[in-house]
């Protein structure tokens, strides 16, 4: 099986990449010098020059803040680009993978995690622009595409709030964390072998496509995180001091409660992920290392 993964160079989709290959599958990994997913040309060619099986789309407009004065660029991006890509892959007989957050809801469940099948309500733009990809690839492709939101992600490439921890641990005294944000801190090694799992199983006839919520199990805030980080550093927890998330305005709200239900995975024969905890421990020394290096 051939697989073709766009966004390729970003924290999960180098991820998804390693995944892939360790399972021995064909991998053609595509960054945005390589696949311009807003430009339909760009979008054709490389789906006609690699004629993939699979295509995971992991490229995406991320800057949760900038989005709110910039909504027309990312909605290019979480919007307009999925829409190609399903659109390309409905020409060329493939199957998708998209991935989307939890910032399509509205955060404020409270205790309930969201089921795969909640009503959306975004309140930031790029909550709005992804809830458009979701939108765009499950019309352009129902039955043969599968999206995957996810939340709060972390791993061994890129910026996360899990690195920030670890080098604010070796510079400050104490760190101020907020604690009435509570969702699903996630692994990307953890989220690709789902992306793994499920790609080769989505198909109408056995009616695994549609929606899926990729977030380990379990729930935390911000400050459980920081201190979970710190333990396993083996520097004091108690150097995380709780404060509130006023002490932390900013453009867009953050979600005050995102944690997914995962009904969709046991429905097809898998287990939900790991709980975070167990995540972040085999995470956390890997992260290290890629920071000494």
């Amino acid at each position: 099986m051939k697989w073709l993964v766009a966004g390729a160079a970003g924290m999960l989709g180098q991820d998804v990449v390693e995944e892939l290959r360790r399972r021995g599958e064909e991998v053609v990994p595509l960054g945005r010098d390589d696949l311009d997913i807003t430009n339909a040309d760009s979008v054709e060619s490389a789906l006609a020059g690699h004629t993939p099986d699979l295509v995971v789309n992991c490229a995406a407009y991320t800057a949760v803040d900038d989005a709110e004065t910039d909504e027309e660029r990312a909605l290019l991006i979480n919007g307009t680009g999925p829409r190609l890509l399903a659109r390309a892959a409905a020409r060329h007989g493939a199957r998708l993978v998209h991935v989307s957050t939890d910032y399509v809801f509205d955060g404020e469940a409270r205790s309930t995690p969201y089921p795969e099948d909640h009503p959306t309500a975004p309140r930031t733009a790029y909550g709005r622009t992804k809830l458009a990809g979701e939108r765009a690839v499950l019309e352009e492709l129902p039955g043969a595409s599968a999206v995957v939101r996810t939340a709060w992600l972390y791993g061994v490439h890129g910026r996360s709030f899990v690195r920030t921890m670890l080098e604010l641990e070796q510079k400050l005294d104490t760190v101020d964390v907020v604690d009435d944000q509570r969702g699903q801190p996630t692994w990307t090694a953890d989220l690709a072998i789902r992306i793994a799992q499920l790609g080769p199983r989505i198909s109408q006839a056995t009616n695994v496509h549609g929606m899926f919520h990729g977030t380990s199990s379990g729930e935390a805030s911000w400050y459980d995180l920081a201190r979970e980080v710190f333990r396993l550093a083996g520097a004091d927890p108690e150097r995380v001091r709780p404060t509130d998330s006023r002490a932390f305005v900013r453009p867009a709200p953050r979600p005050a409660y995102s944690a997914l239900g995962h009904a969709r995975w046991r429905e097809i024969g898998l287990e939900p992920s790991r709980d975070w905890r167990s995540a972040l421990q085999d995470a956390l020394p890997q992260i290290r290392k890629e920071m000494s290096q």
